[in-house]
C-alpha cells in the first residue's frame, strides 16, 4: 500500500470505557468484526470489515482521572510526526500529546488547532492506515466542525498545505480542502448558534460508509445511541448523525443514494 501524502486522513479510533458494549453496538451498526487485544499497547483492537483494518476501539489508559468522554479520533497522514507536531505549535495550536512511537506499528501525537478540534498525527510504520475505505463499513469522509472558520482554515492550510474552495451557498458557510488535485480530502463546516447549543464542543465527525442509512439508524437506535440529525438526502449521499450510547458521534452515509445537482466550490 502505498503511502499517503501528508494531511490525507490515515486512520480513526475511540475510547471507550465499555470495550464489550462498543463492539455489539458496531457490529450491528456497521457490521464490524474485532481482532485481539493487544495488552502491550493498552488492549488497542482493530476493528475489521470484511477482514480489512477499518478503525480501532482502546478502554481508558489505567489511573486516567475522571469519566473520559468517548470520541472518534481522526488522525492524518505526517512525514515526521515531530516536525508536524511543531508546524501545529507554530500554528497555534496545541500538542495534548507528545510525539510518541508505538513500537514498529507508527509513530503518534495528538493536537488541536486554536478553535479547540482535536486529531490525531500518524506517521506509518507497518501500519500504514486504513485497509478499506470508501465502501460499506470504512471510513468515507470527514467534516471539521468549528465556530471559528477562519481560524481554523488558516490553521489546516498552514500545517497541512491544503487548498481549499468553498461552497457557492449563502445559507451555509462550508469549504473542502484538498492537497493541490481536484479530489478533496476533508470538509470544514462553521458551526452556527441556531443549529449547534453552546455546550457541543468543536469536533471532527467522522463518516462510515452504510449500504442503507435509515436501517443503520433503526441498528443504533435499537441498541441505546440516538439520532442526532437526519436521515436526510443530499447529492454527496443519504446520511445521519448518531450518537453511540457512550457518547461518541459519527456519522453514517450512503453515497450510493444521492438527491440533488452537486453544489459547485470556487
Amino acid at each position: 500500500m502505498a503511502v499517503r501524502p501528508e494531511g490525507t486522513p490515515v486512520w480513526t479510533d475511540a475510547m471507550f470505557t465499555d470495550v464489550e458494549g462498543a463492539k455489539t453496538f458496531y457490529d450491528d451498526v456497521l457490521g464490524w468484526t474485532f481482532g485481539e487485544s493487544s495488552s502491550e499497547f493498552g488492549n488497542y483492537t482493530q476493528a475489521y470489515k470484511n477482514g480489512k483494518a477499518v478503525a480501532a476501539i482502546v478502554p481508558p489508559m489505567p489511573g486516567q482521572d475522571g469519566e473520559p468522554q468517548s470520541a472518534w479520533c481522526l488522525y492524518f497522514a505526517s512525514a515526521d510526526v515531530a516536525a508536524t507536531a511543531e508546524k501545529v505549535r507554530g500554528a497555534g495550536g496545541t500538542v495534548l500529546m507528545e510525539p510518541m512511537q508505538v513500537g514498529d506499528f507508527g509513530s503518534m501525537c495528538i493536537a488541536r488547532d486554536p478553535s479547540g478540534v482535536s486529531f490525531g498525527l500518524w506517521q506509518a510504520g507497518t501500519h500504514e492506515g486504513f485497509e478499506r475505505e470508501g465502501e460499506t463499513g470504512s471510513f468515507v469522509w470527514a467534516d471539521v466542525f468549528t465556530r471559528e472558520p477562519d481560524r481554523t482554515d488558516a490553521f489546516f492550510t498552514e500545517v497541512f498545505g491544503y487548498g481549499s474552495k468553498k461552497m457557492q451557498d449563502e445559507q451555509m458557510d462550508y469549504k473542502a480542502f484538498d492537497l493541490g488535485g481536484s479530489q478533496p480530502v476533508l470538509g470544514r463546516m462553521a458551526m452556527t448558534a441556531a443549529d449547534f447549543p453552546p455546550e457541543v464542543p468543536p469536533y471532527i465527525q467522522v463518516y462510515f460508509a452504510v449500504d442503507n442509512c435509515d436501517k443503520a439508524v433503526e441498528a443504533a437506535g435499537r441498541l441505546g445511541g440516538r439520532k442526532v440529525f437526519g436521515p436526510m438526502d443530499s447529492p454527496f449521499g443519504r446520511f445521519a448523525a448518531i450518537v453511540d450510547p457512550q457518547g461518541a458521534a459519527f456519522a453514517v452515509i450512503d453515497v450510493r443514494t444521492t438527491v440533488g445537482d452537486m453544489p459547485e466550490f470556487a
